[in-house]
């Protein structure tokens, strides 16, 4: 048996991974981050740590019995600074939505390096401002790498692969910080912590009884072991607060570093005896946060299980289009001007109409991803796997699978990161023999079949141009 650590934006989980892969023993704490101010995102790491520590012993005592091993999939790019010879947080915890550097950014695309304010390359610099001076006892990390060390009892200043490869400061072609970058903000890389495998023995978590530690993974690249998405061309769609799908290219490593053609980005979709497995990830910006719009906004709706029924309540949304760019587009367009819209509005247009419309405006967004990473790839993805709270409405598969054209696989487990975390750190011990293993392990919850009506994409994409650039300025920022 496996405990998996799970640390999500707004929860932290831990549960028992079996060797037949079933999820059980599951432990949370609402860990939900700050807004001071809008635009600004933050979190307190010490809690973080000490609700991680809380969920695990709670596992550990539910279990009944030692498990063979820990592993740690984590929310990526957000960033932490803390005391080495205290153990003490330096500063608030970055939250990977914090865009207070976006002028940083900019500032450092006047010199030629291209950060995202979603990345940490930008949110380590300013958290060492802030730090003050502490010199060689400053550490910089990601979630994993301040989860790792709290695990450890400060002996681990690690992180993986495929955390390091959305820092913005990892180099795909020497597999390490790129010192370029490191120079321009001023960070001194004795801060930052030693690249590991994703799966492996990588320390000792001497605050859980001295269990191995095989595993730490961002949360997508968890996903998609999670839904045994290990060879290559096959693919996931995890749909929560956001929507990110993700493919695995296997050995053949991405031609550039950065965004592609088509607003997809090349992602470390794991590291095993250091050797790397290469994927591509596409971004939507809202999913679920559309429908918790029509609850917490526009109280339509008591919660957002219900959108489901009320969708149900009619057999189309009677020509009602909703373009669910509530934060800008992400993939393909990456327009932070655009805004959410809706079209086709009639006297008669009721409130299941509109629901309808939101859940297959998230589908619809589900297949320009589909598109722009089978244009960026030049591999056609069969079936989507999908994950994530969506994952759960019937009516939205079925609005996703018309809209791609393909079957949906449903994932058996809503949230698949904690399965590929266990699958990784199993994988380290024996519990699987390999990632062909992992793949063959696939059981979905069920199929979707498209139903063969017509998904209107052409009046979908009619509404995107219409939704875009709706604040000019902020549609000409580009990170």
């Amino acid at each position: 048996m496996i405990l998996v650590i799970d640390v999500g934006t707004s929860s932290v989980r831990a549960s028992i991974v079996s060797p037949h892969g079933d999820v059980s023993q599951v432990h949370r704490r609402s860990t939900p981050a700050s807004v001071p101010f809008p635009g600004l995102v933050e979190f307190d790491p010490a809690a973080m740590a000490a609700a991680v520590l809380d969920v695990a012993q709670e596992t550990l005592a539910a279990c009944g019995q030692p498990p063979a091993a820990v592993g740690v999939t984590t929310q990526r790019a957000s960033a932490v600074a803390w005391n080495a010879r205290t153990g003490e947080p330096v500063g608030p915890g970055l939250g990977w939505q914090d865009l207070r550097t976006v002028g940083k950014c900019l500032e450092m695309q006047a010199a030629g390096l291209r950060f995202s304010p979603s990345e940490s390359a930008t949110k380590f610099h300013w958290l060492v401002e802030q730090a003050g001076d502490i010199g060689d006892d400053l550490r910089l990390g990601t979630v994993d790498c301040w989860i790792a060390w709290n695990l450890t009892r400060g002996d681990r200043h690690i992180t993986d692969a495929t955390n390091a490869g959305v820092t913005g400061l990892y180099s795909a072609a020497r597999r390490g910080w790129r010192s370029d970058a490191l120079d321009l903000l001023g960070l001194n890389p004795t801060w930052l912590p030693a690249i590991v495998d994703s799966s492996g023995d990588l320390g000792v978590a001497s605050a859980l009884a001295g269990l191995p530690l095989r595993a730490l993974v961002g949360d997508q690249q968890s996903s998609l072991v999670g839904q045994s998405c290990t060879r290559p061309g096959l693919a996931k769609a995890t749909f929560g607060t956001g929507g990110m799908l993700d493919v695995c290219l296997g050995d053949e490593r991405p031609g550039a570093d950065v965004r592609t053609e088509r607003g997809c980005f090349p992602i470390v979709a794991w590291q095993v005896a250091g050797a790397v497995s290469w994927g591509s990830e596409a971004i939507m910006l809202a999913a679920g946060t559309a429908v918790d719009w029509l609850v917490e906004d526009m109280q339509i709706l008591t919660s957002a299980a219900e959108s489901e029924a009320v969708a149900a309540g009619c057999e189309d949304s009677d020509g009602v289009v909703m373009v669910p760019a509530l934060l800008g587009f992400g993939t393909p367009q990456w327009d932070f001007g655009a805004r959410g819209a809706v079209f086709g509005l009639t006297r008669g247009s009721g409130r299941s109409h509109l629901v309808r419309a939101v859940l297959e405006g998230v589908a619809h967004s589900g297949a320009d991803l589909l598109e722009a990473t089978e244009h960026d790839t030049g591999r056609r993805i069969e079936t989507l796997r999908v994950d994530g709270g969506m994952s759960a409405n019937g009516v939205f598969l079925q609005a996703l699978a018309d809209a791609c054209g393909r079957p949906v696989e449903v994932s058996r487990e809503l949230e698949a990161t904690t399965l590929g975390a266990g699958y990784l750190a199993g994988l380290a011990g024996g519990t699987w023999s390999s990632l062909d293993q992992v793949a063959d392990a696939w059981r979905p919850r069920e199929i979707i079949e498209p139903s063969g009506r017509d998904p209107q994409r052409d009046r979908w994409r009619d509404a995107v141009d219409r939704a875009g650039r709706w604040h000019p300025d902020l549609s000409g920022i580009s990170f």
